[in-house]
């Protein structure tokens, strides 16, 4: 059996942010909805879906809070809640129409106003999903587990895809705040 990944072999490449504040030019818009993707290279050895899911958690760029600060090595917050509480098991594999409907359904009526968001979102975040082999959903963890000020985001959806023939992994975060 392959030990788990260190956080090292899971490579860092990228961030993308589609904010939709660049789209939205009418009176309706929630002006800090946004998507954010961090993009990786899979470790070049096999490994499980729960060594990648592992792997990411302990992965420095996974210590962002997603309220403006960044990246912060020694933060123990992520998103709304506390790092300590998320492990593979919170991570749900769903098909890829599914995590493209939350996301949808999250995000009207912005890209029923804007032509260019629906494009990006389409280009950035659902056809990635639509070709990986598997994408996890982080669900709802409770109060329990989110942290000191972690209800500053109105909603958060988070999706892992794993996309083993292209060698890439994406967490995507579809937040406001």
């Amino acid at each position: 059996m392959n030990a788990a990944p260190t956080p090292n072999e899971l490579t860092h490449e990228r961030d993308a942010l589609i904010n939709f504040r660049a789209h939205l030019t009418s009176g309706w818009h929630h002006g800090y909805r946004w998507v954010d993707h961090k993009h990786f290279r899979l470790p070049p050895t096999p490994t499980t879906d729960r060594e990648i899911l592992t792997a990411l958690i302990a992965h420095e760029q996974f210590r962002d809070t997603y309220i403006g600060a960044g990246v912060i090595p020694e933060e123990p917050r992520h998103g709304p809640y506390w790092i300590t509480a998320i492990t593979p098991d919170q991570y749900e594999p769903l098909p890829a129409h599914t995590c493209e409907r939350i996301i949808r359904d999250w995000s009207v009526p912005a890209c029923t106003e804007s032509p260019a968001l629906e494009a990006d979102l389409q280009r950035e975040i659902f056809d990635p999903m639509a070709a990986a082999d598997r994408v996890y959903h982080l669900g709802e963890l409770g109060d329990e587990n989110t942290h000191d000020w972690g209800r500053i985001h109105e909603y958060f959806h988070e999706f892992v895809v794993i996309d083993r023939t292209a060698g890439h992994l994406t967490l995507i975060v579809a937040a406001d705040d």
